[in-house]
């Protein structure tokens, strides 16, 4: 038996998240299949990062065992012709038994870009987030810099959300502005389910001039839900990186993976 490391990159626009479902409608379930024809026989495959419904990746990372020999070639090239348009698997390795995309990784990294114009995208409808009133990104950038180190993120934390602890470390909270763009990076242990798209309805409602960017450890002290803003929609966000212990060399390790259609300064 053989373990394969995975990095794939998909748009959700057209599929229901990354958890397989009955319907088949899922990125896991078309990775699965496609893995599936290569390797003659059923594959199960585990991600770094499980995203919602309309959510995007360029840098997720996934694992599956195999007892068949092929070669790597065969897991990126031959996976790939029998993937949707939407969906590709960037690199493949093989990693030993220990290696597990989930639970070996130290950090995800999800981006979220938001359109700031007053008239909604048309080509970029569903791969990107849009507000048409104009943003205090100062405001927004001051108020992510509280929610740097570990804390209780229970305001911002879907109903459904089925983890354990609301206690997550935030190494990174960035909000930059690029001339219609506003960027949103975050970066941390592990996410809460809605985490981001929750604190990202947050710092667009400080933006929007409703709340100070103060306001923010107060709402984080509350610890409570409902007296966050509404969640914010998913068409913007992306997961661009998860880190490994370095022993495993995968390729493109933590490394911001942006869209191509930002600056390459971003």
């Amino acid at each position: 038996m053989v373990r394969i490391a995975l990095g794939v990159e998909y748009c959700g626009t057209g599929f229901e998240g990354w958890q397989t479902q009955p319907h088949g409608r899922t990125v896991q379930d078309a990775l699965q299949h496609a893995l599936g024809v290569i390797a003659a026989g059923p594959i199960e495959v585990i991600c770094a990062g499980r995203t919602d419904t309309g959510v995007h990746a360029s840098a997720q990372v996934a694992h599956f065992d195999v007892d068949v020999p092929r070669p790597l070639t065969a897991w990126v090239r031959g996976v790939n012709a029998n993937l949707p348009a939407g969906i590709s698997v960037n690199w493949a390795q093989e990693v030993d038994d220990s290696f597990h995309a989930r639970f070996s990784a130290q950090t995800r990294r999800y981006r979220y870009l938001l359109l700031n114009r007053p008239v909604r995208p048309a080509i970029l409808h569903g791969r990107v987030g849009w507000f048409h009133a104009s943003l205090d990104v100062e405001e927004m950038a001051a108020a992510a810099q509280y929610l740097l180190g570990e804390h209780d993120f229970s305001s911002f934390r879907a109903a459904a959300c089925q983890a354990k602890s609301p206690i997550r470390t935030m190494s990174d909270a960035r909000v930059e502005a690029c001339q219609d763009w506003v960027i949103f990076d975050f970066e941390a242990n592990a996410f809460l389910h809605h985490m981001i798209r929750n604190l990202v309805g947050a710092l667009v409602h400080i933006g929007k001039g409703e709340q100070h960017a103060d306001w923010m450890p107060e709402l984080m002290a509350a610890k409570n839900r409902k007296y966050a803003p509404p969640t914010f929609s998913p068409d913007g966000l992306y997961l661009c990186g998860v880190s490994y212990p370095p022993r495993w060399n995968l390729p493109g390790d933590g490394r911001i993976i942006a869209p191509l259609f930002l600056p390459s300064s971003l």
